[in-house]
């Protein structure tokens, strides 16, 4: 058990802790008395609570939506961050970010079960790379505003990132961008079925 005073284990392990907690479902169940893993898509993210919540309560809604954005972000930052200030090296940050988002998506307090990642993603993102990730920002607000299908609107987000921090960073080993890349595209192939059959909802 020596391995567990390591402190790079230690960041491994409080990166999946705290990516894992489920903001979305806390606030919904606190809050508005629902439980969204039975409504709606029934992901944990901020768009499913602003979608299920809105049906009884739209003021409500808006404020648990943006609550859930920024609480699923903030928890990748602030992880990503401590990462840095004990000053670890570049491997391991990557891996704290990865193991944020491998939390959220896959998390220990819900049977490894979890949200798309997408807010997760952007906030470890948004401190490792923070110029691609301000272009992927303007290119899913841009597509949030004219599609209005959350789901396309943040992969083609995440596909700016991707492709810019290549662009930017061609020496960079890119193996976990790619990585958290897949994870976000993998939880999202439900909603690409949908979109493929005409049944993805649009954002009001």
């Amino acid at each position: 058990m020596d391995f567990l005073f390591n402190l790079n284990v230690q960041f491994y392990l409080a990166a999946y802790l705290l990516g894992g907690i489920p903001f979305g479902l806390i606030l919904a169940k606190v809050f508005a008395g629902v439980n969204i893993t039975e409504a709606g898509s029934q992901s944990i993210g901020a768009t499913n609570v602003l979608r299920v919540v809105k049906e009884t309560n739209p003021s409500l809604a808006k404020k648990l939506g943006a609550a859930t954005l920024a609480l699923d972000a903030l928890k990748g930052i602030i992880v990503v961050l401590a990462a840095k200030y004990f000053e670890l090296s570049d491997s391991a940050q990557w891996l704290v970010a990865v193991l944020a988002v491998v939390g959220h998506c896959f998390s220990p307090y819900m049977w490894f079960e979890g949200g798309k990642g997408v807010a997760t993603g952007m906030g470890v993102m948004a401190v490792m790379l923070p110029v691609p990730t301000v272009i992927a920002l303007v290119v899913w607000a841009v597509a949030a505003k004219t599609i209005r299908i959350s789901s396309l609107s943040s992969m083609l987000g995440l596909a700016a990132l991707v492709v810019s921090s290549f662009i930017l960073y061609p020496a960079m080993f890119h193996a976990p961008v790619l990585f958290i890349a897949f994870i976000l595209f993998y939880k999202h192939i439900p909603n690409f079925v949908r979109l493929v059959k005409g049944e993805e909802k649009r954002v009001a």
